[in-house]
């Protein structure tokens, strides 16, 4: 059962699995929370995992995720281990009873998020994956736009992302045994969008170019729905790209900008044709943006929820199962896959 944390004047402790780049952005933002306390830290590496907890800091810092997971003053922790490894180091968490915020991809396949689900549900113990951008104000109000009407029927969703790998290029960025290519690393932010304005395709293209490694170093990606309405993505790891978005329907256009998945001061809105263009502003907040999602689950621990009402279970595998049809299309494979 949960941990009952509805008393506001407790502050909800998190622990972190892996001390990388994005969990040292995590950490950061966890201290603009007010509420929240960066209780242990964790990494195979006992010295690295000392040096982040130094840096941010933490509480306790342990050299082994076992540790993590049963220290008793953790409530709740993110998973920022290689993408290969976030099946087993969740249900190691959700096995101790601990919640979990998971970063992406959920998994490496759809049978692994089904898996991660059920012990959640099975144990009643919260589980989520930080898509991060799904609780940003611009996503929030692209949204709003498209459901409400504003845009008319959407027709098309275009998404790029891409950038030329710094040399020599981290070992996760094309290793298949922990993940690597530009599908699951940046890709997924592609499919993710496509399927926020236009849901879950009927139809799947895809095409790759392998990297020396087999995985993807770029993917090219098509959707089609029954409606009419399509979709083109495309992300590589082989040259730097606008990565912009841009949602058309039958009256208006929305256009999310340079690195549109993080957070934006502005999104560009076009009523009609390219002169039209309105720029729509936000208030620009310190951070790096994962703020956002942490006060989303801690709101979540504090209401009991075992489940987000933004970001279910049932979204992630859901998306699993398309970028497995991706890769199926594709030809990408991990060791991870069953034969």
């Amino acid at each position: 059962m949960q941990t009952n944390l509805n008393d506001p004047g407790r502050k909800i402790r998190w622990g972190i699995l892996g001390c990388g780049r994005i969990a040292g952005k995590f950490a950061a933002d966890l201290q603009l929370v007010e509420d929240a306390s960066l209780a242990a830290v964790a990494s195979r590496d006992l010295a690295k995992a000392k040096a982040f907890a130094s840096q941010y800091p933490a509480w306790h810092c342990h050299g082994s995720y076992e540790a993590l997971v049963t220290n008793p003053e953790v409530d709740v922790v993110y998973v920022a281990s290689p993408h290969a490894l976030h099946a087993e180091h969740t249900l190691l968490c959700l096995s101790h009873g601990k919640a979990v915020l998971c970063e992406k991809p959920f998994s490496m396949n759809a049978l692994q998020a089904r898996a991660m689900a059920a012990m959640a549900r099975d144990r009643n113990v919260f589980l989520m994956e930080a898509l991060w951008t799904k609780f940003m104000p611009h996503y929030q109000k692209l949204m709003h736009m498209i459901r409400s009407g504003e845009l008319g029927e959407m027709k098309s969703v275009l998404v790029n992302f891409g950038f030329a790998t710094p040399q020599p290029a981290p070992e996760r960025m094309f290793n298949p045994e922990l993940g690597g290519g530009s599908l699951l690393d940046i890709g997924i932010y592609n499919v993710f969008m496509a399927m926020s304005a236009l849901g879950r395709p009927d139809e799947v293209e895809a095409w790759m170019t392998p990297a020396a490694s087999g995985v993807d170093e770029q993917c090219a990606v098509t959707f089609r729905y029954q409606s009419g309405a399509m979709a083109q993505l495309f992300s590589s790891f082989a040259s730097h790209m606008a990565t912009e978005a841009d949602f058309c329907g039958t009256s208006a256009r929305v256009r999310l900008a340079h690195r549109f998945f993080e957070p934006s001061t502005s999104i560009e809105y076009y009523p009609g044709r390219v002169e039209t263009k309105t720029i729509l502003p936000f208030e620009k907040t310190p951070g790096w943006g994962y703020h956002y999602e942490i006060r989303h689950v801690q709101d979540c621990l504090r209401r009991g929820l075992s489940e987000s009402p933004v970001m279910g279970l049932h979204d992630s595998i859901e998306l699993m199962e398309v970028l497995d049809e991706i890769r199926q299309k594709a030809g990408i494979r991990y060791p991870s896959d069953i034969s």
